[in-house]
This record gives C-alpha cells, sequence and structure tokens, in this order.
C-alpha cells in the first residue's frame, strides 16, 4: 500500500508534458542508494536492477528483470548444454533402433568393420616387413664403404644408397604410425559397437 500510494505520488508530480504525450506505462525501480525511480523510457537492458512497469494509476502490470548474474548466466548454460545432450541422444537412439532389428545385426556390423582393420592392418604389415628386409640390406652394404669400413683404400658412401636409407626409414617410420592409428581406431570401433549394444539392451528391455 505504501508503495503504491508513493507510486501515484510520484506520478502527480511528473511534468505535464508527459502525461499530455499519453504514456499509459511507466518504469519503476530503486536504484543502488535506495531511491525510486519512475521513467516513462525503458530502462537500459543490461541494468543490473530488476523494475516494475506500472501504467499511469500507479499499478504494476509486468516487470523488467535487472541483468544476469554470473551464477544464473552459468546455470543457464548448463541447462541449454543438457536439453542438446538430451535431444542428440534422442537422435542417436531413434538411429539406433532404425537399423538394427536385433543384438545379432550389431555384432554382425560390427565384426564386418573390424575385419576391415585387421585386413588393412596385415597389409601394412607384409609391406613393413619388406622395407624392414631392404633396410637391413643397404645397412649390410654400407659398411663396405667409408666411413664404416676398416678398408683405408674404402670409397665414400654412394650417395644414392644414403638416399635409400633414409627414404626407407622414413617410410617404415610413417607405416608404423599409420598402423598404430589403425589399431587405435579398431579398439574405438569395437568400444562404440559395445556401447551401441549397451544401449540397445536398455531400449528393448533386454538383459
Amino acid at each position: 500500500m505504501r508503495l503504491s500510494f508513493v507510486v501515484i505520488l510520484i506520478l502527480t508530480l511528473l511534468p505535464e508534458a508527459v502525461l499530455a504525450q499519453g504514456h499509459d506505462r511507466f518504469y519503476s525501480y530503486e536504484d543502488e542508494d535506495g531511491v525510486l525511480i519512475i521513467t516513462d523510457k525503458p530502462p537500459p537492458g543490461d541494468s543490473e536492477l530488476p523494475k516494475a512497469i506500472v501504467n499511469d494509476e500507479g499499478v504494476t502490470v509486468g516487470t523488467v528483470r535487472g541483468k544476469k548474474t554470473e551464477e544464473e548466466i552459468a546455470a543457464e548454460r548448463a541447462a541449454a548444454e543438457l536439453a542438446l545432450q538430451k535431444e542428440l541422444q534422442k537422435r542417436a537412439d531413434r538411429a539406433l533402433l532404425g537399423v538394427y532389428g536385433s543384438v545379432d545385426e550389431i555384432l554382425m556390423h560390427r565384426d564386418r568393420r573390424v575385419e576391415l582393420f585387421k585386413a588393412q592392418a596385415r597389409v601394412t604389415e607384409l609391406y613393413l616387413a619388406n622395407q624392414r628386409r631392404a633396410l637391413d640390406a643397404m645397412k649390410r652394404e654400407v659398411v663396405q664403404y667409408r666411413p664404416y669400413s676398416a678398408d683405408p683404400d674404402a670409397a665414400a658412401v654412394p650417395e644414392d644408397l644414403v638416399t635409400a636409407i633414409a627414404e626407407t626409414e622414413s617410410t617404415i617410420e610413417r607405416h608404423e604410425q599409420n598402423l598404430l592409428k589403425s589399431r587405435a581406431e579398431e579398439k574405438e570401433i569395437i568400444e562404440r559397437f559395445a556401447g551401441d549394444i549397451r544401449r540397445f539392451r536398455e531400449l528393448k528391455g533386454i538383459d
């Protein structure tokens, strides 16, 4: 009652020019010092203070919230992230149930994917074995030349042999890294399918 009385009293004291413009709502709020502020202009959107919207009779008809706190912003972000994760899970569940009709189908698909990785790994391992044999042969050859040979009359290592050794070592290293990456991807595929099977069982109510 006291606040309404103060609002009405202050409204009666507003300049006649403002009232003559036909304003049907005003904004009221207390500033940092507790002083009641009434204005016909919308308050700044980033103001930290909440505001009440009152009509020309001093009746509150709405509110304008103040600037959000860091905690409120963080809570909203967390809620939005949670909602996004739930939506993504719903989409993944629909896709899972749409693609597979049974656990056996998931296992069959998994085995096909894994076999592709294993086949590629076998090819890479065979290639690496050949490259390592070639490198060993070149290293046996290089000992005939200076500075590796004990023969003072030995010739210097041919430049093309040095280049071939360096290129072969680089090739071996690259394919070893590719092999490690392929095995890591194979493990990831197996784990992902294991997760799909667990989720499928849960959605279907399979023990």
